[in-house]
């Protein structure tokens, strides 16, 4: 049996897995993440806590296929990091400098298209070839696995489909500096977003008027209690996400959409209200395209980390 590790990178914690190759976790532990400094100490810190982890259980390195990681950043196919402004990192190579510091070989991802490949492979994806994968959470951000392979794209960004253009009236800015993201209105922020905007511009009582500190979850919980403004604003949400989903469809054709982040504990409501719009906007030979929630929640990233690990020994 061989064995190795899957790594989430985030801007607060690192979360470390110890898999084996069916793709059992055994183990899984968390350390901080050091950003001061430009981040320098990060790579040094996962090495170490990698390598004490072994040396604890007598584990025998010519066991380990090696390590996968996951970065919040655009991450191309041989590794090279694209710059992360949260961990102020600029532009290297993550897969040798990690590689040199571990002793064995390393994969590296963007977080959010491991994120996918773990959902793919163990969680709401499992047993098809084709599959979107959308996090829905403070932004939008996804993964798109096409005949059974990740999507990096030529420039590490392949999957940025939180940015993809659904409302060009839009006037103010998303993050990334254009209009209308998808991410303005389909994220837990972009939710509250278009919750302010329409209690601003409309007199209908609503229940969120006596919110102080708005939330997604809120508005969600309004709406499942009867609030008709409530109700009204997430029907603008899935109308913006059943266009949006609906493009990526049509030029991608999966078998299922897998809807994760926080936005979809919102659960049967969610993949309801946007399926009716999505079915609305999809090119008719697409009509049968699954929707379902992901599975695996903070792990999927580590999961899908130790997947490319997997695939780059079986393409050996």
């Amino acid at each position: 049996m061989k064995y190795g590790f899957g790594i989430d990178l985030g801007g607060t914690t690192v979360k470390i897995a110890y898999l084996n190759e069916t793709g059992t976790m055994l183990e899984k532990w968390e350390i901080p993440t050091v950003t001061a400094n430009g981040g320098a100490q990060i790579l040094p810190d996962i090495a170490a806590s990698i390598n004490s982890y072994m040396e604890d259980h007598n584990i025998d390195r010519t066991s380990i296929l090696g390590l996968g990681i996951g970065v919040p950043g655009p991450v191309n196919a041989k590794g090279v990091v694209n710059k992360c402004v949260n961990l102020g990192w600029g532009v290297f190579n993550i897969a040798e400098e990690l590689s040199r510091l571990v002793g064995f070989p390393v994969k590296a991802g963007n977080d959010a298209n491991v994120a996918a490949l773990g959902e793919f492979w163990k969680g709401g994806g499992q047993g098809c070839d084709n599959m979107v994968f959308v996090t829905l959470g403070t932004g939008v951000g996804g993964g798109i696995v096409v005949e059974g392979n990740l999507l990096h794209g030529a420039h590490g960004s392949g999957a940025e489909i939180g940015h993809l253009c659904v409302n060009p009236q839009e006037t103010v800015r998303c993050n990334c500096g254009n209009y209308g993201c998808v991410e303005q209105y389909c994220s837990a922020t972009g939710v509250v977003r278009l919750a302010k905007r329409y209690l601003a511009a409309n007199n209908t009582q609503s229940t969120l008027r006596r919110v102080e500190n708005l939330t997604c979850k809120d508005v969600f919980d309004a709406a499942n209690a009867g609030d008709a403004a409530a109700t009204e604003i997430l029907e603008q949400v899935y109308d913006y996400m059943g266009q949006f989903l609906a493009n990526v469809c049509c030029a991608l054709d999966p078998e299922i959409v897998v809807l994760g982040g926080g936005v979809s504990k919102a659960g049967k409501s969610l993949l309801e209200g946007a399926k009716k719009y999505f079915d609305r906007y999809i090119f008719h030979a697409s009509g049968s395209i699954r929707f379902a929630l992901a599975s695996l929640g903070n792990d999927a990233g580590a999961y899908g980390a130790f997947k490319l690990v997997l695939d780059a020994a079986e393409e050996k």
